[in-house]
């Protein structure tokens, strides 16, 4: 156990090393120079909403595995069509429920190992494979906790001293333990990235489990190193030496146009998938049929109703404020299609009558819908 060491900041690697942090930095502060800082205990800079989000990359891995996608969100009691659209916010809650269909339906206390051995085959998530290029084991890991940060609420932290550099995650948003499967596969992710960059076969110093002892034979000769099971906290401990092993794949040009992109792409995955668009989309979808309580939409994004209540007032907005802007953006959709008649427009938007859809268009649009639709044909504006 390393009880003395603290959860504390990692500087950007290349950079200066901390006075008596016992930080251990790359060698190389020009190729180095996009890794992005780590913020604290947890890499996001400050308090984030609960937010997961399960990758396609993840998704086709253990499909090719052997589970079919739609039979696990089945078990776990989400709708089937998440696995389709990577962008689909899940909470805490209903990404530890996946994991825990997975483990059920798998029977396989080493179904993490399969995983890993199928996305070798189909393909790892692009953090991963940007850094096989990073400049070393330690700019690697920073690149892909990083990004990973951006897109969900879990808490990653380091802590580095003695020799010893030890990573771990919370859940602030948790009201029940980290299933198994989910941590034994960050863990491995993590020793197949060392592995695969450097061509050399590291292994951990120790892997920490909270839970109790789960006889895995294949698990511990593919960590090669003790595991510690009951312990105080869930760990993978690595000795700082090898995190300075060199990646002989390295190459800046590579990292600078891939980091790009990736941040790119995370910044347009975050905003398709806040839960402001969410709900809307949702929302949409179901309006023709009237089904527009909170509890249907909250069953239609795979989370309770109270977890989506919160996640709206943590936007600042209300459900009938996004109703509202729902109806709105749909209308104008809608109303630029010449071949729909306002009384069908009305019934599909849930009005009750269409006088209820003109009043509430006039309150938008400051005209008719008729007027608006007429003043728009031409245009395509709205």
């Amino acid at each position: 156990m390393m009880g003395e060491e603290r959860k504390r900041k990692v500087p950007r690697p290349g950079g200066r090393r901390g006075k008596g942090s016992g930080a251990r930095l790359g060698d190389d502060p020009a190729g180095s120079r996009d890794a992005p800082a780590l913020e604290g205990k947890g890499f996001a800079g400050k308090a984030s909403p609960d937010r997961c989000n399960f990758p396609s990359g993840v998704w086709r891995a253990i499909r090719a595995a052997g589970l079919e996608p739609s039979a696990i969100l089945h078990a776990a009691g989400l709708p089937a069509s998440i696995w389709l659209n990577p962008a689909t916010p899940l909470s805490t809650e209903s990404y530890f429920a996946i994991w825990r269909a997975i483990e059920a339906l798998s029977n396989d206390c080493c179904f993490a190992l399969r995983i890993i051995e199928a996305a070798d085959r189909t393909g790892h998530q692009p953090g991963f494979i940007a850094g096989l290029y990073a400049f070393n084991f330690r700019d690697a890991i920073n690149r892909l906790l990083h990004l990973k940060s951006m897109v969900t609420s879990e808490k990653l932290w380091v802590t580095e001293e003695k020799g010893r550099w030890v990573m771990g995650r919370d859940w602030p948003y948790a009201t029940e333990p980290e299933p198994s499967l989910s941590l034994d596969l960050t863990f491995c992710l993590m020793v197949n990235l060392g592995r695969r960059g450097s061509g050399r076969h590291i292994r951990p110093v120790k892997v920490q489990y909270v839970r109790p002892p789960t006889p895995c034979d294949e698990l511990a000769e593919y960590y090669g190193c003790a595991i510690e099971f009951e312990a105080r906290q869930n760990a993978i401990i690595f000795d700082s030496a090898d995190l300075d092993l060199p990646f002989p794949g390295y190459s800046p040009e590579f990292l600078d146009l891939i980091t790009k992109s990736l941040h790119k792409a995370y910044e347009e995955l975050k905003a398709e998938g806040t839960i402001r668009e969410q709900v809307k989309a949702a929302m949409k979808r179901v309006m023709a049929g009237g089904q527009l309580e909170i509890a249907h939409i909250a069953s239609e994004l795979g989370m309770s109703e109270r977890t989506l209540q919160r996640r709206i007032a943590e936007e600042n907005a209300t459900y009938r404020e996004l109703l509202v802007e729902a109806r709105r953006e749909l209308s104008l959709h809608l109303l630029a299609d010449q071949h729909l008649n306002i009384d069908n427009i009305a019934s599909m938007l849930g009005f009750r009558t269409t006088t209820s859809f003109y009043r509430a268009f006039k309150e938008w649009k400051n005209v008719s819908p008729g007027k608006w639709r007429a003043m728009n044909a031409a245009s395509g504006q709205d």
